[in-house]
């Protein structure tokens, strides 16, 4: 639970950074979206970032009112200029596919590789500059990338969000998109056999997020919404068992070579059927029992629809998308190297390197007698942990292969339902080790 804790405590922080702004949105913005789509392209040392398609659509999602993003999250910001005074009237922290990326192996050897993104930002009554800021080694924001934008350009495409294969459901609807959080889930590896599922899926997590804390207190706060969009198959890619799927959105397990990851790599085909709603975060629901997801802060997350863990992993990763946590687990694999520069304080809000009480970031939530740093039972922790993600790895590995030989289901699933098995046991078994802690729940 410390992760949701973390995310109420981060929203706090988000709630009161966004108190104080200057800037009016009816002297620079009319209420449709603006959608800057561009490519990312690089390896671990150089990125070049070219304009795509510029769009027009919709109304704004997002507030009118707290427009500058001072939360101060994220390896980058873009940032929208006033370009005949120079004035900021528009900002957003975010985490890419490409920052990922650069930090891999392959990167590392200068493999370039080319990502596609979008600024999403509200119409400019007025010729605007967007710059693309990231941050160094210490944690400065620096200028990458600018572009002057004329919102009377011709070449702005203004087509109308239509398409008769995509159904908008409003699953949760809490009214005015300008004052609520607005969220859209997206159907991937849904067939048209699958679209009864679908439906009944969207009920399912919509009403898991409405009825935890911190959301369910405010769940007249937030609207959700899904777009179903039939996919020619039903599941999602998995490379390492030569499984490939043609889906609407392209999700695939074994992102930068992590078997858990899922991430998708067409940001058009998701931003295009996420402008069928006023959105502020994306979830793509991918229909696979297979453990997996993935979670972009202010970009998009991803989560698998029929995991015994699923309803876990979906909270996760939202606290990754939305509220801009980091990871807090370290015995597992991940898809990154070096993400975090050695000696310097990461900007997420639920890890550190400060070891002083007085100045830690939660320092305002720490329980009475907790001393930092908190001196706990890790070592038997680790030995029950990394003996299991090794079993783990094996019977993945094993699973794999059987899929790859084409063997008979039956084979697979008796592998499959050991490791359901299995991990359900460890999962319990962590859970009443950290509950048998003096810490637990402080």
């Amino acid at each position: 639970m410390k992760f949701t804790r973390m995310l109420m405590f981060s929203l706090m922080i988000l709630t009161a950074n966004f108190l104080a702004q200057s800037v009016s949105f009816n002297d620079y913005f009319s209420d449709q979206t603006m959608r800057v789509d561009y490519f990312h392209i690089g390896d671990a040392t150089t990125e070049v970032v070219t304009v795509d398609h510029i769009y027009q659509y919709g109304i704004w999602a997002g507030s009118t009112k707290n427009l500058l993003d001072n939360f101060n999250n994220g390896a980058y910001y873009y940032k929208i200029y006033d370009a005949a005074s120079g004035k900021l009237i528009f900002s957003r922290g975010f985490d890419s596919y490409f920052k990922e990326y650069q930090t891999s192996d392959e990167a590392s050897k200068g493999i370039k590789r080319t990502y596609h993104e979008s600024a999403i930002i509200p119409f400019p009554k007025n010729k605007i500059k967007l710059v693309l800021e990231k941050r160094d080694k210490q944690n400065k924001l620096n200028e990458v990338f600018s572009t002057e934008i004329d919102p009377s350009d011709l070449y702005i495409i203004k087509d109308n969000v239509k398409d008769k294969a995509a159904k908008v459901y409003k699953s949760h609807f809490s009214g005015n998109p300008h004052a609520k959080v607005d969220v859209v889930i997206l159907a991937d590896g849904y067939s048209a056999k699958d679209q009864k599922k679908f439906e009944k899926d969207l009920k399912r997590y919509t009403n898991l997020l409405i009825n935890q804390e911190p959301f369910k207190k405010s769940k007249d706060r937030f609207n959700i919404y899904g777009v179903f969009k039939v996919s020619e198959d039903s599941g999602i890619d998995e490379p390492g068992a030569n499984i490939y799927k043609n889906t609407t959105l392209s999700t695939t397990f074994y992102s930068l070579g992590s078997e858990r990851y899922v991430l998708t790599e067409d940001n058009k085909s998701m931003r295009d059927l996420a402008a069928y709603v006023p959105y502020d975060a994306i979830y793509i629901m991918c229909n696979s029992p297979r453990y997996g997801g993935g979670g972009i802060y202010n970009f998009y997350c991803t989560f698998v629809s029929d995991n015994q863990f699923s309803p876990y992993i979906f909270l996760h990763e939202f606290g990754h998308s939305f509220g801009g946590l980091a990871d807090e687990y370290y015995t597992s694999d991940v898809a990154y190297n070096e993400f975090y520069t050695a000696g310097l304080e990461p900007v997420e809000p639920n890890i550190t390197r400060v070891l002083d009480p007085k100045n830690v970031k939660w320092k305002e939530s720490l329980s009475e007698g907790i001393a930092v740093p908190t001196l706990w039972e890790k070592e038997n922790y680790d030995k029950m942990d990394l003996t299991w993600q090794k079993e783990r790895r094996e019977l993945n590995k094993k699973i794999a292969e059987l899929k790859r030989n084409r063997v008979l289901q039956k084979e697979v699933d008796a592998v499959q339902n050991e490791y359901n098995m299995k991990d359900k046991l460890h999962s319990d078994e962590v859970d009443q080790y950290l509950m048998k802690s003096k810490f637990w729940n402080k």
